[in-house]
């Protein structure tokens, strides 16, 4: 679990168990411990909404990505012609990862490279597709793939899906 997924669970947790604690309570001036209790559970429903918005926002991406590989046409699976280049690296917040492209056509190709980042867990963090153009008969070619997203902690890189066309 990355941190920003970790922080969100600890707090929700944290949230949750200040509900139930303050369920007995009233403060001195007589105020309900419902009128606590209900703001309490509002603070943790915004940090449950976080989560899922996170997690939306991931879902959204690979759709988004999944998009943009199907509007490529004659398209072949190149995942084998993608290496790459080392473990994903943080960028300012976002993971990225060179990578280089190999074409074993006899004819100038492009390529459509979706990379997954996952956190030491193995979940989804973030996918993007990078678009590689005109790759020469059997030359290859580098890109970097960058994240559109936040991510911490340990972050790796794999590819998804690759088409040569």
């Amino acid at each position: 679990m990355n941190g920003y997924w970790r922080r969100t669970a600890a707090g929700a947790a944290l949230l949750t168990g200040l509900t139930v604690t303050l369920t007995g309570c009233s403060d001195d001036d007589g105020t309900p411990a419902s009128t606590v209790s209900n703001a309490a559970s509002a603070v943790a429903s915004v940090g449950a909404s976080l989560a899922s918005s996170a997690a939306d926002s991931v879902s959204a991406a690979a759709a988004d990505a999944q998009k943009k590989l199907d509007d490529i046409t004659d398209g072949v699976d190149a995942r084998d012609e993608v290496t790459l280049s080392g473990r994903a690296a943080d960028d300012g917040g976002r993971a990225t990862v060179p990578f280089t492209v190999r074409n074993t056509a006899d004819s100038a190709k492009s390529f459509g490279v979706q990379v997954n980042f996952k956190d030491a867990d193995g979940n989804l963090v973030d996918t993007v597709v990078v678009s590689v153009t005109d790759v020469a008969a059997g030359a290859t070619k580098d890109a970097t793939a960058r994240g559109t997203h936040q991510v911490s902690g340990e972050v790796t890189a794999e590819v998804a899906t690759a088409v040569r066309y």
